[in-house]
């Protein structure tokens, strides 16, 4: 429904008032949405018409009511119930009490199907729920424990769990079934109808804690009422024989990422790891950092190690992203892409002792014209790799889209050398340029010069060199090894002030420039 206009859209009192995007708080539809399922039990009226769930759905998942949304689950009127495209935003999904409502829409779903296990072939719901769509929901690895839960929650292990406890539950009443058809015939005990399920489609977490439930519910519930499908499989701190047993258990064809994180794999642990990946057909997304591979002093082992992991990559016709940040390169680049099937669009090499004969590669490569984000973090542009770093941006400036060159320690003479090649990146969206050695002048000749670029949003830029006190460096406090220089207040605050003042004028209000590197999400290959 369109957006009421020329009314009032004051919330009733008995709505909680709660900020919302566009599109939710001027809706009157939305509005009396809130003020239905504010009362719970929902009203005792006639069952609300289909094509009203999706916006009830919405005001209580975003107003945070939980049996509100098992109510409108056990009814859901339609085949897939599709969480992000319900909600909009996957922001929304940080912003609001999502773990309370998704773990009520799983119950929901688990109460549904327990009823069709117990009465097989009665039409018992209106419910017409076959596909549950949670992917884009963020796992929270960490375990934190949500307001209004007695125990730490992952949205991983609570599907899990669900899987487990249904495979478990159509067990028990199979055998209960088979005594009470004891003397019928074979053929008429097996004429039960069975439930059609729940299909599953979710991002799966998962580490040394969440490993064991994922194991049984993938092993078991492959037949089962309720079926995980896995979109993106991230592992950490997992054993080598963990992680092929749980990608051998994944339904292959919904497989788009593997990322295999904080596990120092090597070449060896690669070479057992990377053969399963060619069952997915689908995998255009490939995350190896810290996977510990060093081939900085070539032996013979380490000549075969590349070549097998080069026959491997290549066994892998979808993939466009490669993460390989933290292994240590230098020189191996062009042997480790040369079996590529297609060109990448997404090259991750952060911290990976690259030389310069490794960025010409590059430069020359069919990658180039491709990549839309380019990740070079923790490399020395101050002297020998910077000039291959311009040749390289030339080559891709026509694509890119995501550039990170974090503590690569430029000065202000290496970026204005840049800079002329970075105006030409005509379609970037993001720089980072945080950890290195800039003044408050060379950042505001950087505004300058690309504030004319007109998708870039968001610029991550270092404290300014000019804006630390003459004074040695301190030790951060609860730290034996990590040192911070420091910071004159004032002097940061003057050069902040400016370069806002800055974007204020040049009128470019959907820029964001900002010296915190955290909080703003990076922009995932996925949404490029």
């Amino acid at each position: 429904m369109a957006p009421a206009r020329g009314r009032s859209t004051q919330i009733p009192p008995c709505v909680p008032k709660r900020q919302f995007p566009p599109g939710y708080s001027d809706s009157l539809l939305f509005l009396c949405a809130r003020r239905i399922v504010a009362r719970h039990p929902l009203p005792a009226l006639p069952a609300p018409p289909a094509h009203l769930y999706p916006v009830l759905f919405q005001a209580a998942f975003l107003d945070g009511r939980p049996l509100v949304l098992r109510e409108l689950v056990s009814a859901w009127p339609f085949p897939v119930l599709h969480l992000q495209r319900l909600l909009g935003r996957q922001e929304l999904l940080r912003d609001h009490p999502c773990k309370l409502c998704l773990q009520a829409v799983i119950l929901a779903v688990v109460a549904q199907l327990r009823r069709q296990l117990e009465e097989p072939g009665r039409r018992s719901s209106s419910c017409r729920l076959r596909v549950l769509d949670v992917t884009g929901v963020p796992d929270d690895p960490s375990g934190r424990t949500p307001d209004g839960m007695n125990a730490p929650w992952s949205g991983t292990v609570a599907l899990a769990k669900a899987c487990v406890e249904l495979s478990k539950h159509q067990r028990e009443f199979q055998r209960r079934g088979s005594k009470r058809h004891k003397g019928r015939s074979g053929a008429a005990a097996a004429a039960a109808p069975q439930p059609p399920g729940v299909d599953v489609h979710a991002d799966l977490f998962v580490n040394g804690t969440s490993y064991g439930i994922l194991r049984d519910a993938l092993q078991s519930g492959a037949a089962g009422p309720l079926r995980l499908k896995c979109r993106e499989f991230q592992a950490e701190k997992l054993s080598l024989a963990g992680i092929v047993s749980l990608l051998e258990t994944l339904d292959p064809s919904c497989v788009r990422r593997v990322d295999l994180r904080f596990r120092n794999l090597g070449l060896t642990g690669l070479s057992v790891i990377l053969p399963h990946l060619s069952r997915f057909p689908q995998l255009r997304s490939l995350k190896l950092q810290y996977s510990n591979v060093d081939v900085r002093r070539p032996t013979p082992e380490s000549a075969i190690g590349i070549r097998c992991l080069a026959g491997q990559l290549g066994m892998l016709p979808s993939l466009r992203e490669l993460n390989l940040g933290s292994s240590r390169l230098s020189g191996n680049l062009r042997q480790i892409l040369c079996d590529l099937r297609a060109p990448l669009e997404s090259l991750e090499l952060s911290f990976c002792s690259l030389l310069p004969a490794d960025l010409a590669f590059l430069s020359q490569s069919s990658h180039a014209a491709s990549l839309k984000r380019l990740d070079l973090s923790g490399h020395d542009f101050s002297q020998g790799l910077l000039e291959p770093l311009r040749l390289l941006l030339e080559e891709t400036s026509a694509s890119l889209l995501h550039l990170d060159l974090m503590e690569c320690r430029m000065a202000d003479a290496q970026l204005a050398a840049l800079l002329p090649t970075l105006r030409r990146c005509r379609r970037l969206r993001f720089l980072g340029l945080y950890g290195n050695s800039l003044s408050t002048a060379a950042l505001k000749d950087l505004l300058r010069q690309t504030v004319e670029l007109p998708d870039l949003r968001l610029v991550v830029y270092p404290f300014p060199a000019d804006c630390y006190k003459p004074e040695p460096p301190r030790r951060v406090p609860g730290s034996r090894r990590i040192y911070e220089e420091p910071m004159d207040g004032e002097r940061l605050a003057a050069s902040t002030a400016e370069i806002h003042q800055m974007l204020a004028d040049s009128g470019r209000t959907d820029l964001v420039w900002t010296y915190n590197p955290y909080g703003h999400g990076t922009m995932d290959y996925f949404s490029l």
